[in-house]
């Protein structure tokens, strides 16, 4: 424990007057401990000041550091062997452990690096505009919205994710791997939810691929019966993505017959936007824990496990939704201006060609 220089000058004057270590300890301004060892130093140097410790001296300065840090910025991914090469030929040499302290110290942590879907320009100006239009909304507005969403589950690793504690020497241990297989026997399902719950879950037969036809039917067969389930003859919206069978023009006919009204337009690429997402991955850890060793009892285990999911469940992700859109426009990065930073940064280059030309030519 390290005490201030003004806190053993207390100590030290209580010490002078007579207090002893055990008086002074009473006070539990610190511990005993750090008390008699503070008065066992002044005697021995006389001096409330605490000796330097000897170690092994800092083999970079804050103007080095400040270096390491700019070049782990400029190149996140940089691991950190590369970056103890890189830091050498600044004139600092040190060990690859070193240089993940020195970013420790920064706050600079190795993490794996987060997934998300690459966004067109056009992708981040529909974005804005479905936040724009829905930035009002109450999370009683959007219990009245339908979402859906298909989803794959394999086999082996549904989530793709599992977390172990295990020792040195262990990694390969039958504990502590999550088995894979090359060709994963892989089950698509299709489900929606709402605020009052889920709704329908189908599994489509195997190697069956999601077309309009199919579409169709699992609408007729699965939403309709949960509409009139969970609002009767109460108005809602029901929200599907972009998928080429979902804008196919005999759906988009199919819903105006049956007098469905659609959230949207949907933007492209925006899982985020849609909490199912939430659902299909609680759904997917379930399955991990379970372990099913078949497709029959993967199945089995889908629609028991979908059921088993609470309406509070449903409805805490719909409570979200406003905070979820709120975020989204607090990170905006404005349409308008996308074309010009563009063209910007077409100038920029340029302007550095030119600059290195003048250099070539000493001109």
């Amino acid at each position: 424990m390290v005490t201030c220089k003004k806190t053993r000058a207390v100590k030290i004057a209580l010490h002078k007057k007579g207090f002893t270590g055990k008086d002074i300890a009473a006070s539990k301004i610190e511990p005993k401990s750090a008390i008699y060892r503070i008065i066992k130093n002044f005697k021995e140097s006389v001096s409330i000041v605490v000796k330097k410790v000897s170690g092994c001296p800092r083999k970079s300065s804050k103007h080095q550091d400040r270096l390491l840090k700019l070049i782990q910025l400029r190149d996140r991914g940089t691991n950190s062997t590369a970056l103890a090469q890189e830091w050498q030929q600044a004139g600092v040499s040190a060990s690859a452990r070193t240089v993940r302290r020195r970013l420790l110290e920064d706050g600079l942590v190795s993490r794996r690096a987060a997934k998300k879907p690459l966004l067109s320009r056009k992708n981040i100006r529909d974005r804005l505009i479905f936040c724009k239009r829905y930035r009002d909304w109450t999370a009683e507005d959007w219990s009245k919205v339908i979402f859906s969403d298909e989803s794959p589950f394999r086999l082996f690793g549904a989530s793709g994710k599992k977390v172990v504690r295990r020792r040195q020497g262990e990694r390969y241990h039958q504990s502590c791997v999550m088995p894979t297989v090359k060709h994963p026997e892989t089950i698509h399902v299709w489900g929606c939810f709402s605020a009052k719950g889920v709704g329908s879950l189908t599994i489509l037969p195997k190697n069956t691929a999601m077309n309009k036809e199919w579409y169709q039917h699992i609408l007729r067969e699965q939403l309709l019966p949960t509409i009139q389930e969970q609002f009767g003859d109460e108005q809602c919206l029901f929200q599907h993505d972009r998928a080429p069978c979902h804008k196919a023009k005999v759906i988009a006919k199919w819903l105006w017959e049956q007098n469905i009204d659609i959230l949207g337009p949907w933007p492209g690429n925006s899982p985020d936007l849609n909490p199912i997402e939430n659902l299909w991955s609680i759904l997917k850890r379930r399955m991990d824990k379970q372990k099913p060793t078949n497709s029959d009892k993967l199945q089995a285990l889908i629609l028991q496990e979908w059921a088993a999911i609470s309406q509070d469940a449903a409805q805490k992700l719909i409570d979200s939704m406003p905070g979820w859109i709120a975020e989204v426009l607090k990170k905006k990065v404005n349409p308008a201006n996308i074309d010009s930073l563009h063209q910007l940064h077409v100038i920029v280059n340029k302007s550095l060609r030119l600059m290195k030309c003048l250099e070539l030519y000493n001109i």
